[in-house]
Protein backbone atom coordinates (compact mmCIF):
# COMPACT_ATOMS: atom_id res chain seq x y z
CA UNK A 1 0.00 0.00 0.00
CA UNK A 2 1.30 3.70 -0.96
CA UNK A 3 2.32 5.56 2.02
CA UNK A 4 2.03 9.33 1.61
CA UNK A 5 3.30 12.37 3.82
CA UNK A 6 0.38 14.10 6.31
CA UNK A 7 0.07 16.46 4.35
CA UNK A 8 -1.06 15.10 1.48
CA UNK A 9 -4.27 13.84 3.25
CA UNK A 10 -7.32 14.53 1.62
CA UNK A 11 -11.10 14.34 2.99
CA UNK A 12 -12.66 11.09 1.45
CA UNK A 13 -8.99 9.30 1.62
CA UNK A 14 -9.34 6.22 3.93
CA UNK A 15 -5.90 5.41 5.80
CA UNK A 16 -4.60 2.41 7.95
CA UNK A 17 -3.98 4.00 11.44
CA UNK A 18 -3.86 2.39 14.76
CA UNK A 19 -4.69 -0.56 13.44
CA UNK A 20 -7.88 0.57 11.90
CA UNK A 21 -9.63 1.60 8.60
CA UNK A 22 -10.42 5.26 8.87
CA UNK A 23 -12.03 7.85 6.71
CA UNK A 24 -10.46 11.23 6.57
CA UNK A 25 -14.04 12.98 7.08
CA UNK A 26 -12.76 16.56 7.69
CA UNK A 27 -8.69 18.17 7.02
CA UNK A 28 -7.40 21.51 8.49
CA UNK A 29 -3.93 22.40 6.99
CA UNK A 30 -2.93 24.64 10.10
CA UNK A 31 0.36 26.78 10.19
CA UNK A 32 1.33 28.08 13.92
CA UNK A 33 2.64 30.86 14.19
CA UNK A 34 5.45 28.68 16.28
CA UNK A 35 6.63 25.38 15.21
CA UNK A 36 5.94 23.42 12.15
CA UNK A 37 2.55 23.27 9.75
CA UNK A 38 0.48 19.95 10.65
CA UNK A 39 -2.55 18.88 9.20
CA UNK A 40 -5.61 18.71 11.78
CA UNK A 41 -8.02 15.56 10.53
CA UNK A 42 -11.31 14.20 12.02
CA UNK A 43 -11.20 10.28 11.03
CA UNK A 44 -14.25 7.85 11.16
CA UNK A 45 -13.35 4.08 11.57
CA UNK A 46 -14.98 2.08 8.62
CA UNK A 47 -15.53 -0.93 10.56
CA UNK A 48 -17.28 0.89 13.87
CA UNK A 49 -17.92 4.10 13.03
CA UNK A 50 -15.84 5.92 15.91
CA UNK A 51 -14.55 9.13 15.42
CA UNK A 52 -10.95 10.16 16.36
CA UNK A 53 -9.21 13.83 15.85
CA UNK A 54 -5.32 13.55 15.28
CA UNK A 55 -2.61 16.01 14.25
CA UNK A 56 -0.29 14.73 11.36
CA UNK A 57 2.87 16.49 10.55
CA UNK A 58 4.35 16.91 7.06
CA UNK A 59 6.85 14.41 7.87
CA UNK A 60 4.59 11.51 9.09
CA UNK A 61 3.78 8.83 6.91
CA UNK A 62 0.76 7.50 6.77
CA UNK A 63 -1.08 4.53 4.42
CA UNK A 64 -3.22 5.11 2.07
CA UNK A 65 -5.64 2.35 1.19
CA UNK A 66 -7.32 1.88 -2.41
CA UNK A 67 -10.58 0.46 -1.67
CA UNK A 68 -12.56 -1.39 -4.60
CA UNK A 69 -15.67 -0.57 -6.10
CA UNK A 70 -18.29 -2.79 -7.21
CA UNK A 71 -22.04 -1.81 -8.43
CA UNK A 72 -24.46 -3.41 -5.74
CA UNK A 73 -27.98 -3.83 -5.97
CA UNK A 74 -30.58 -3.09 -2.91
CA UNK A 75 -32.59 -5.98 -2.51
CA UNK A 76 -34.34 -5.93 1.32
CA UNK A 77 -33.92 -4.75 4.76
CA UNK A 78 -34.57 -6.94 7.43
CA UNK A 79 -34.01 -6.62 11.48
CA UNK A 80 -31.29 -3.52 10.43
CA UNK A 81 -29.16 -5.31 8.31
CA UNK A 82 -29.63 -3.87 4.16
CA UNK A 83 -29.30 -6.77 2.00
CA UNK A 84 -27.33 -5.90 -1.20
CA UNK A 85 -26.70 -8.39 -5.01
CA UNK A 86 -23.36 -7.92 -6.70
CA UNK A 87 -24.68 -8.26 -10.32
CA UNK A 88 -22.41 -10.28 -11.71
CA UNK A 89 -21.51 -12.73 -9.61
CA UNK A 90 -25.32 -12.76 -7.96
CA UNK A 91 -23.20 -12.92 -4.40
CA UNK A 92 -25.04 -11.07 -1.44
CA UNK A 93 -23.77 -8.97 1.23
CA UNK A 94 -24.96 -7.44 4.31
CA UNK A 95 -24.01 -3.87 6.20
CA UNK A 96 -26.19 -2.13 8.62
CA UNK A 97 -28.76 0.33 8.02
CA UNK A 98 -27.03 2.34 10.18
CA UNK A 99 -24.19 2.85 8.06
CA UNK A 100 -25.79 5.22 5.78
CA UNK A 101 -27.66 7.40 8.26
CA UNK A 102 -30.00 10.00 7.18
CA UNK A 103 -29.73 8.99 3.79
CA UNK A 104 -31.39 5.63 4.36
CA UNK A 105 -34.99 6.85 3.30
CA UNK A 106 -33.39 7.45 -0.37
CA UNK A 107 -32.99 4.07 -0.42
CA UNK A 108 -34.91 2.31 -2.99
CA UNK A 109 -36.05 -0.97 -4.12
CA UNK A 110 -33.99 -2.55 -6.84
CA UNK A 111 -31.48 0.57 -6.46
CA UNK A 112 -27.86 0.25 -7.91
CA UNK A 113 -25.36 1.79 -5.24
CA UNK A 114 -21.31 1.75 -5.13
CA UNK A 115 -20.31 -0.61 -2.56
CA UNK A 116 -16.63 -0.33 -1.07
CA UNK A 117 -14.79 -3.64 -0.07
CA UNK A 118 -11.35 -4.15 1.29
CA UNK A 119 -9.97 -7.57 0.93
CA UNK A 120 -13.58 -9.01 0.01
CA UNK A 121 -14.74 -6.99 3.37
CA UNK A 122 -17.42 -4.69 2.71
CA UNK A 123 -17.14 -1.39 4.26
CA UNK A 124 -19.19 1.36 2.91
CA UNK A 125 -22.43 1.88 0.39
CA UNK A 126 -22.29 5.25 -1.48
CA UNK A 127 -26.04 6.23 -2.96
CA UNK A 128 -26.68 8.09 -6.49
CA UNK A 129 -26.29 11.59 -6.61
CA UNK A 130 -29.32 11.78 -7.59
CA UNK A 131 -32.20 10.30 -6.57
CA UNK A 132 -36.30 10.84 -8.13
CA UNK A 133 -39.04 10.89 -4.99
CA UNK A 134 -42.91 11.69 -5.57
CA UNK A 135 -43.95 14.70 -3.29
CA UNK A 136 -46.83 13.72 -0.83
CA UNK A 137 -47.51 16.83 1.18
CA UNK A 138 -47.01 20.50 -0.25
CA UNK A 139 -48.98 23.57 0.06
CA UNK A 140 -50.74 24.69 -2.81
CA UNK A 141 -49.63 26.85 -5.77
CA UNK A 142 -50.33 30.15 -5.08
CA UNK A 143 -50.46 32.18 -8.33
CA UNK A 144 -47.76 35.70 -8.78
CA UNK A 145 -45.68 34.42 -6.07
CA UNK A 146 -42.02 35.29 -7.79
CA UNK A 147 -39.61 32.10 -7.91
CA UNK A 148 -36.67 33.88 -7.03
CA UNK A 149 -35.15 32.59 -3.98
CA UNK A 150 -38.51 31.52 -2.28
CA UNK A 151 -39.41 28.07 -1.29
CA UNK A 152 -42.06 26.33 0.56
CA UNK A 153 -41.73 22.72 2.76
CA UNK A 154 -42.63 19.69 0.88
CA UNK A 155 -43.30 15.94 2.52
CA UNK A 156 -41.23 13.36 0.07
CA UNK A 157 -43.22 9.56 -0.25
CA UNK A 158 -40.35 8.41 2.13
CA UNK A 159 -41.12 10.71 4.94
CA UNK A 160 -37.82 13.40 4.12
CA UNK A 161 -38.92 17.57 4.17
CA UNK A 162 -37.42 19.40 1.71
CA UNK A 163 -37.92 22.81 0.56
CA UNK A 164 -38.80 22.90 -2.87
CA UNK A 165 -39.86 26.12 -5.26
CA UNK A 166 -43.25 27.25 -5.10
CA UNK A 167 -44.53 25.89 -8.63
CA UNK A 168 -43.76 22.18 -7.56
CA UNK A 169 -46.85 20.51 -6.16
CA UNK A 170 -48.32 17.85 -4.83
CA UNK A 171 -47.94 14.50 -6.66
CA UNK A 172 -45.15 15.37 -8.93
CA UNK A 173 -41.83 14.21 -8.95
CA UNK A 174 -38.72 16.01 -8.23
CA UNK A 175 -35.07 15.19 -8.41
CA UNK A 176 -33.21 15.17 -5.14
CA UNK A 177 -29.55 15.46 -4.71
CA UNK A 178 -28.66 12.51 -1.69
CA UNK A 179 -25.31 14.94 -0.66
CA UNK A 180 -26.82 17.73 0.43
CA UNK A 181 -30.55 16.13 0.51
CA UNK A 182 -31.84 19.86 -0.87
CA UNK A 183 -34.27 19.92 -3.90
CA UNK A 184 -32.20 20.06 -7.56
CA UNK A 185 -34.95 19.64 -10.26
CA UNK A 186 -38.31 18.11 -11.50
CA UNK A 187 -38.00 14.62 -13.20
Amino acid sequence: MPKINGNEIRPGNVLEHNGGLWAAVKVDHVKPGKGGAFAQVELRNLRNGSKLNERFRSADKVERVRLEQKDMQFLFESDGMLSFMDTETFDQVELPAELLGDRRPFLQDGMTIVMEFHEDEALNATLPQKVVCKIVETEPVVKGQTAANSFKPAILDNGIKVMVPPFVGNDEDIVVNTETMEYAERA
